[in-house]
């Protein structure tokens, strides 16, 4: 190894105070790097190491299988390699930085189908038992609605009407949105506030525990897993994921992109655009379910 190379890593280690398993990736990445630049030469001169070195380096590394998230940290372990070799006035420059970071592939957000939720929506409860029926309720306003969970947890009670069937939410930056719901949500959010006073609300909220007391993230999430695992559904069953269902729901039934955006407080369309190619692998899905030619091969 490079003994300015060591010297970077001991520094990683003891100025920069990582831990022994990330100095160990960057060792990794450096060493690898170091032995194809040896090939070329450059094993002992830092200082001529060009932004096309790396490039190639990288393109070996993809042809050799390395995925984009792995070929990311390598570019980002030379990087910091030559920010501090700047810093110590031993290199001018640092060809790392011209060198552009492979893109990540964005994942499709997740959702579970609307028979799913329906089961569980229609699943027989104790309509007597306030906390039953509130559990219900939670699953009903992500779907329904497609509030984010902080935004459930805060919910006011005093900031839903059901006689207008709208209410009132404040999502990131403080800034406040009125969602609409139907008569069937609205119709469980009266049931529940009928058996509330049981359960002695004091902080104003419109969900409550037991005591009274505003829900919290993890009990929240363990009512919509353990809600949609009972149904049948698997994977990832998180209240973000039932955010995710509402958007697809509402676009597979002819609502605007617009209006789905505006819905879920996106700043931007792009951030609701995704839902788009959520829709279409699922309109895919069911005209290869559907019609009687979709799978057939050949013209």
């Amino acid at each position: 190894m490079n003994p300015t190379v060591g010297r970077f890593l001991q520094y990683l280690r003891n100025e920069r105070n990582l831990s022994w398993r990330t100095v160990d990736l960057y060792r990794r990445d450096l060493e690898q790097w170091e032995a194809f630049m040896a090939v070329g030469g450059h094993d002992a001169d830092l200082a001529s190491v060009t932004a096309g070195d790396i490039r190639s380096w990288l393109i070996e590394r993809s042809a050799h299988g390395d995925v984009p998230g792995t070929l990311r940290h390598k570019v980002q372990a030379i990087r910091a390699l030559y920010r501090y070799l700047l810093r110590r006035g031993e290199v001018s420059t640092n060809p790392a930085a011209a060198v552009e970071l492979a893109k990540l592939p964005k994942p499709l957000p997740k959702f579970v189908r609307e028979s799913t939720v329906d089961t569980v929506l229609d699943a027989e409860i104790d309509e007597n038992d306030a906390v039953q029926v509130r559990d219900r309720l939670i699953v009903m306003l992500f779907y329904e609605t497609g509030i984010r969970l902080s935004e459930l947890i805060g919910l006011q009670d005093a900031a839903v009407d059901t006689a207008k069937g709208e209410l009132r939410v404040r999502g990131k930056r403080d800034k406040d949105r009125i969602i609409p719901f139907g008569t069937e949500l609205g119709t469980a959010i009266d049931h529940y506030r009928s058996l509330r006073p049981s359960l002695s609300p004091l902080c104003g909220n419109l969900l409550v525990t037991p005591r009274g007391k505003p829900l919290y993230p993890s009990l929240v999430y363990h009512v919509v897993h353990d809600s949609m695992a009972q149904a049948g559904a698997s994977g990832k069953l998180s209240p973000h994921v039932l955010r995710h269902t509402f958007a697809s729901v509402m676009l597979n039934n002819g609502a605007e992109l617009n209006s789905v955006k505006e819905l879920l407080g996106h700043e931007s369309l792009a951030a609701t655009q995704v839902y788009t190619h959520v829709t279409l692998r699922e309109l895919q899905h069911n005209y290869e379910l559907a019609h009687p030619r979709a799978l057939k091969k050949g013209g």
